[in-house]
């Protein structure tokens, strides 16, 4: 069996990174000073405890928030403290209620139009808490928003079609062009991204697709393209989007989203589904039937659908390997492929499908969910030895389905039932074809207006960063 390396074998390899050395930040211990020196002990239960001549004194230990590891390679800035505590639902209801009041007053300049864009994981997730079908569900939240005062409630249909589009054609043009790119590896899962730009740098960069996540997208139509239809600018919207996943805030946060001209963030706050039910417990509301229901925005120039509430492809992280194969097979080989059967390696978060023309295998798509799979993926890139041509990657086991943020298991349920059963709701969904009139109406009439593919490329990609460490020492490894 081939060994990780030293570093790697410091840590349990489990579905989260464990803080290292360079994550800890330092804090002062006021602790009583002694000219003989002192011991420390760990208790039993694993409280640290100094031992001197003047006495026994309890060591504090020092905790790590998601303002401290929030995309740096030390300390928390104040600045990225500042941004972190505006993705929160207090932050949130502050917003609402002081909009609210501008209204009110008829403080016409300091009134914002706000959008609130839902993905299909949190509808699920809350669904299954509450009993509902998923349309219903997505009803009763666009009419609970709407009564704290949002102009407008979305789904993010749109912006994941739009991502996969532009997935499969970087990667279409990714095997013509640049082989040595390859395998592409997916970039919707910040968690991931992260990890990636602080872990391993500039190595495995190169990999990640450039295409945003649908959130980001959709943080880009609603500022730039939205604003235009309603005749206002972006710094006049405050856009929320809610997600299955902690680390959409950081991703919301990052400084390739905000546009320094409007002074405006794509996306301005990000709040969860786990944070959905508790602003409703606060309300004292034990169930979603209880707010009023009220119909889904549809602000895109073309018909209204039947539905809000869609699936894609096999995977409940959005179909990313899946839709990318059918696409490569027959844009590449000419292939029509109308199902693809993802195999189970080690684990049933290590899946892999083939495509075989004449005899041989002409591509080989992963899906990777979980940390540990991530490891062992990037490990054996590292050391050449991978024959993957595209990677759907997710930091959470079983993928967007069982985000860090979903509401949790109840009535003595493990989170791997709770995932199953949304599993089952999600591939009961309509299945999205991202081909479709209003994806075809945005290309034309917005991203490819002016038939400049820099537009398109500026407006639908991104770019990453290697996270320097700092040298200190601090991060010192002995």
């Amino acid at each position: 069996m081939s060994r990780f390396s030293s570093a790697l074998q410091l840590t349990d390899l489990d579905d989260f990174i464990t803080p290292s050395q360079e994550c800890i930040k330092p804090v002062k211990i006021e602790t009583s000073k002694s000219k003989t020196g002192a011991k420390i002990t760990i208790q039993e239960d694993g409280s640290y405890v100094q031992e001197s001549t003047s006495g026994i004194q309890k060591l504090e230990k020092v905790e790590i928030t998601l303002a401290d590891c929030l995309a740096c390679s030390g300390c928390i800035t104040s600045a990225e403290g500042v941004l972190i505590s505006q993705q929160s639902q207090e932050e949130l209801l502050r917003v609402m209620n002081a909009n609210n009041l501008a209204k009110l007053n008829g403080q016409l300049g300091e009134v914002k139009f706000i959008v609130f864009t839902v993905s299909q994981q949190p509808i699920l997730s809350l669904a299954r808490k509450y009993n509902l079908n998923a349309e219903e569900t997505f009803e009763h939240i666009a009419g609970y928003f709407k009564k704290l005062g949002a102009d407008m409630v979305v789904d993010t249909k749109i912006a994941d079609d739009l991502a996969l589009i532009e997935s499969r054609n970087e990667f279409v043009e990714r095997y013509n062009t640049n082989r040595k790119s390859l395998p592409m590896l997916a970039s919707s899962c910040p968690g991931w991204v992260c990890y990636a730009e602080k872990t391993h740098g500039n190595f495995i960069l190169p990999y990640i697709s450039t295409t945003r996540s649908p959130q980001q997208i959709m943080g880009m139509l609603v500022k730039q393209y939205l604003a235009k239809i309603i005749g206002t600018t972006s710094d006049r919207i405050y856009h929320v989007t809610v997600m299955p996943c902690y680390d959409k805030k950081l991703e919301a946060s990052r400084e390739d989203f905000f546009n320094e001209v409007e002074n405006s963030h794509d996306v301005d706050c990000v709040i969860t589904s786990i944070e959905i039910e508790q602003m409703l417990e606060s309300l004292g509301l034990e169930t979603l039937q209880l707010v009023e229901k009220c119909p889904i925005d549809w602000p895109w120039p073309t018909a209204r659908p039947p539905a809000f509430v869609w699936s894609h492809e096999s995977s409940g992280s959005g179909g990313y390997s899946e839709h990318i194969l059918k696409y490569a097979a027959r844009k590449l080989f000419n292939l029509p492929v109308d199902a693809v059967e993802f195999k189970p390696l080690r684990n049933n978060d290590m899946r892999e499908a083939v495509l075989e023309h004449e005899g041989k295998v002409v591509l080989r798509f992963a899906i990777a969910n979980g940390f540990r799979n991530i490891q062992n993926m990037v490990q054996k890139l590292k050391r050449g030895k991978s024959t993957y041509d595209y990677v759907e990657i997710m930091a959470c086991p079983s993928g967007c389905l069982n985000g860090g943020a979903q509401v949790r298991p109840d009535g003595g349920k493990t989170p791997r039932e709770l995932t199953a059963e949304l599993e089952l709701m999600y591939r009961s969904l309509p299945q999205s074809n991202p081909e479709n009139e209003s994806v075809q109406h945005l290309y034309t009439t917005f991203l490819d207006s002016d038939g400049d593919n820099n537009k398109r490329q500026s407006l639908l990609h991104t770019t990453y960063h290697q996270i320097e460490k700092i040298n200190s020492a601090l991060n010192i490894k002995w």
